[in-house]
């Protein structure tokens, strides 16, 4: 039975002030008295050096108190840091469940690997991610409740963003309720429409996820036949099977805004729409307002994506490391990251949602030589990275590009 004098030797530690390192320690006046001071010190690395401790004692099985079965894998480990670093195991040992007074506890639902790694975080506050991990840690962070890595792995995913996967990394937030990760993953999807429908994730779509996006008024495309075109390809993809949805699709896409020239060519030569009379007629109609010009009843779209210029490199004096862009909308410049090597003379391709500085001179206070750098920079993570360099070192190198390969000449 606990004493007042008990509960009175509890509360002290209640008394003193809350765990603050902005610096290295404090030097205040004590309160009511100016004869004697006091002086609060706080040592920066005092907890990491205890959370080493903890990791080499959990290491050698020192004073562990559960042992956490997952699959074939057995984790000895402190209770009190698993309830510390994630709400989930905090809500297991505090809140009456039998497994506060199990000393082995099973879990489901998470794998081996991705536990040893999220114990290893909780210990140590470090987290490595892979493009293969990430499909792991990120499901279990989300199980455990543990915030810092499911940020980390978001943080990841956005950096991954590609048009070959950005409608997959899209699900797979949504899937585990990261919504600012989904947000960024569909801005993408948006902005990058045209190289996203030429990717097979498109053409995986379902018919709901098809007219989903096709209805957005935030698309990016120069034009209306490019929406058109992206579902003639999702439906021959599979055209036994979907041609019967055609006319349902079509009208999420904005027909008044395809030509009459390009109308007209589509309802002769069309295979698709001719095994959908009704998908005919629905163009024949729009063609018919578009020669009378009458206004259409549905409105364009207005993409969020802005109009820019970029300019990689130069000379002055010697070779120069500057990127900048220059936003058509806003009349306005802007300083990016700067190359990975000063360089004039390079060659510039925009391809994918992604800007390429290929080869170039680099030119110095008594150096000067030709590169066969290739690198990339991700608009959206704002990062750059190296690519494969070109078999041959090129100055004021001419690029041309395909729909998925860039030529140097």
């Amino acid at each position: 039975m606990e004493t007042d004098e008990d509960s009175r030797r509890t509360n002290m530690l209640d008394d003193l002030p809350p765990i603050s390192c902005d610096s290295n320690f404090e030097d205040s006046a004590g309160s009511g008295s100016n004869e004697i001071g006091d002086m609060t010190f706080c040592m920066g690395n005092y907890i990491s050096e205890f959370m080493k401790m903890m990791f080499t004692m959990r290491s050698h099985q020192m004073l562990t108190d559960v042992v956490l079965e997952v699959g074939n894998e057995l984790f000895h480990v402190h209770k009190v840091v698993l309830a510390a670093g994630s709400p989930y195991f905090k809500a297991m040992y505090t809140s009456g469940l039998k497994e506060c007074e199990m000393s082995r506890v099973r879990l489901q639902g998470v794998c081996p690997s991705a536990m040893a790694r999220l114990i290893y975080f909780m210990y140590t506050g470090k987290i490595r991610i892979t493009e293969v991990t990430v499909c792991q840690l990120l499901p279990a962070a989300t199980m455990f409740q543990i915030t810092n890595v499911i940020n980390a792995c978001s943080a990841f995913l956005e950096r991954q963003l590609d048009p070959s996967n950005a409608i997959g990394i899209a699900n797979f937030a949504e899937q585990h309720g990261c919504v600012e990760l989904k947000k960024r993953a569909n801005q993408f999807i948006e902005r990058h429409f045209t190289q996203v429908c030429l990717e097979e994730e498109f053409l995986q779509l379902t018919t709901q996820e098809l007219i989903s996006l096709i209805r957005k008024d935030e698309l990016n495309v120069r034009e209306e036949r490019e929406v058109y075109n992206a579902v003639l390809s999702w439906v021959k993809y599979d055209e036994d099977r979907r041609h019967p949805r055609m006319e349902h699709i079509l009208q999420a896409v904005r027909c008044q805004y395809l030509t009459p020239s390009f109308l007209k060519e589509q309802m002769s030569t069309c295979t698709v729409l001719k095994k959908v009379p009704a998908c005919r007629e629905y163009l024949a109609k729009i063609f018919k307002d578009l020669t009378l010009h009458k206004n259409p009843v549905v409105k364009e779209r207005r993409p969020n994506t802005p109009r820019i210029i970029y300019v990689a490199g130069g000379y002055f004096r010697h070779s120069i490391d500057t990127f900048e862009s220059f936003n058509l909308d806003d009349n306005c410049w802007t300083t990016l990251p700067r190359l990975t090597v000063p360089r004039s003379g390079l060659g510039a391709a925009f391809l994918k949602g992604l800007f390429y500085a290929v080869g170039g001179r680099n030119t110095s206070p008594g150096s000067s030589y030709d590169s066969d750098w290739v690198d990339v920079y991700n608009p959206a993570t704002e990062h750059w990275r190296p690519c494969s360099p070109m078999s041959t070192p090129r100055h004021r190198v001419c690029i041309q590009m395909s729909s998925s390969r860039i030529k140097t000449v």
